[in-house]
């Protein structure tokens, strides 16, 4: 079991005032487990979305016993058919769904099965190179109403200025909080709240 201080990373960001929690249960790669959800659910009042490969219905299920508040689904491992279906049971259960899409194709497809929030990857999942700008060429694209969230790549105030003027409705930051020392400082500052 990979061993950090989850809970009190968690509070931190509740502290600093994070409108939602990413939490990796996602154990070969990320090294998260469904117990870090559970246990930060139970601590923290902030929303939690559950961030792992959706490739199972019963992970839906799941997220909602562990207290998560949204799922990820990510449009380049799944087929239209079995997003929507996935909205759905997302939807039955009160759960939000986060459909992540890279490309035009895909932002395409999460609209198309009844995304109501679509995040942009700047991350090319192909060679891990990530292009902050990817959000604003696809943000055009996504359909009126439908919120839209950035996500990777984000390291600066600078660079959250720049996605809060072509549009972007939410950030979902995660290298960049987890490497500062300080992370409550860290959030303010990519908030734009000091000085």
């Amino acid at each position: 079991m990979f061993k950090f201080p989850y809970l009190e990373i968690a509070r931190e960001y509740e502290a600093a005032g994070a409108e939602c929690i990413s939490v990796l249960t996602e154990p070969k790669w990320f090294k998260g487990e469904g117990e870090f959800l559970r246990r930060i659910t139970q601590e923290v009042s902030t929303p939690c979305i559950r961030k792992d490969f959706t490739v199972d219905e019963y992970m839906i299920y799941e997220a909602k016993v562990l207290g998560a508040s949204a799922v990820l689904l990510i449009c380049s491992i799944l087929d239209e058919d079995t997003l929507s279906s996935y909205i759905r049971i997302a939807d039955s259960l009160g759960l939000s769904s986060l459909v992540e899409a890279h490309d035009s194709e895909e932002i395409r497809m999460a609209a198309d099965a009844g995304a109501r929030m679509i995040g942009v990857n700047n991350r090319n999942l192909k060679d891990f190179t990530v292009d902050v700008t990817n959000s604003g060429r696809l943000r055009s694209l996504v359909p009126e109403g439908v919120l839209f969230v950035a996500e990777s790549g984000i390291r600066t105030a600078q660079d959250v200025q720049l996605l809060r003027e072509i549009g972007t409705d939410a950030c979902l930051v995660g290298e960049t909080l987890m490497r500062a020392v300080d992370k409550s400082a860290m959030l303010r500052e990519l908030r734009g709240l000091n000085g």
